[in-house]
């Protein structure tokens, strides 16, 4: 094959470069100051503030939709900022109070509870940003979270102590199965089959067997610090994260026994957390900072400042992908 002329080597590691996705991005939402702090988590810098709704909350990072979608509880809005950009390009309207989002595994679906209006709503993530499902639910419903094939949805029903699971399809609640008082975070894991539901006044992790999604089962407690608010897999797979906000610490839980490993002290009122590779990102609401941790050993690798009272409740990480 004869060789490239300089020009046209040159082509192929543009067109390389511009093709290859970009590096992963941490969208923290800042309720103080109504604005979201972009750190890029390959050099754990700040590279952007994006200015959003009123009080920001919730969040979820849809890589296949190239978005991030932000619950604003006081502006009844969800704010819409495009990875390319990093720019707010939309607001929807969002019932009473959009608290708890996250996003079908496709992509194609964003689904948000409405706390004071007692909704789920269902949410296009393509250009019309259409509502797409609304669902009667219980009392202050707060995280979401969706299953792997995108059928189902989760719910806490926080006043409610249960979860309730959501049909897509029929758009109807088909089941729900109690919980330790006041559930508010949701995870799925879904190697185990299982839904994490961290409930923030008897401080402890519900373990629920949703292999059978209309008939979930609650299978476990693992007892965490006070307060849990947020909840992460990292370690791949290996290690379940917590934050304990008015503890002030994390705990780390050994998922396949159910026993508790590890408590990580010296934080700020955590609240959202993430894992990305090997590292662990924890959001400190009180020190306006995100920690990044060794996800293996907990150790705390560095400090990256954001806006004002941080939250970070939500799936916060994701990547555009090449367009």
């Amino acid at each position: 094959m004869p060789s490239l002329t300089r020009a046209a080597a040159l082509f192929v590691l543009l067109t390389v470069a511009t093709a290859a996705p970009a590096a992963p991005y941490a969208y923290i939402t800042n309720q103080a100051d109504h604005t979201v702090t972009v750190i890029d988590v390959a050099t754990d810098r700040a590279v952007a503030t994006v200015p959003v709704d009123k009080s920001p909350a919730g969040v979820v990072a849809v890589s296949a939709a190239g978005k991030v979608f932000v619950t604003a509880p006081d502006s009844h809005a969800v704010s819409v900022i495009d990875m390319a950009t990093q720019s707010r390009i939309a607001t929807l309207p969002a019932g009473q109070g959009a608290v708890g989002i996250d996003a079908a595994p496709d992509g194609q679906r964003v689904y948000v509870a409405d706390w004071f209006g007692q909704h789920l709503l269902g949410f296009d993530t393509g250009g019309t940003h259409a509502e797409v499902l609304r669902v009667k639910l219980g009392r202050a419903p707060a995280g979401v979270a969706v299953s792997p094939d995108g059928r189902h949805v989760y719910v806490a029903e926080r006043d409610d102590n249960v979860v309730a699971v959501v049909d897509v399809a029929a758009a109807a609640v088909v089941a729900r199965v109690p919980t330790g008082e006041h559930p508010f975070a949701l995870l799925v894991d879904a190697p185990r089959g299982r839904l994490y539901a961290l409930n923030v006044y008897s401080d402890d992790v519900s373990v629920i067997d949703v292999r059978d999604p209309a008939r979930p089962q609650r299978a476990g407690t693992v007892k965490v610090g006070k307060a849990p608010y947020g909840a992460a897999l990292a370690a791949g797979g290996r290690r379940l994260y917590v934050t304990n906000q008015r503890d002030d610490s994390v705990s780390v839980v050994d998922p396949d026994t159910l026993a508790l490993v590890q408590t990580l002290r010296g934080f700020g009122y955590p609240e959202g957390i993430a894992s990305v590779g090997d590292r662990v990102l924890v959001v400190n609401w009180m020190d306006e900072n995100v920690s990044v941790l060794d996800a293996a050993s907990g150790r705390e690798l560095k400090r990256v400042d954001t806006g004002r009272n941080p939250r970070g409740f939500g799936a916060f990480i994701g990547a555009p992908g090449p367009r």
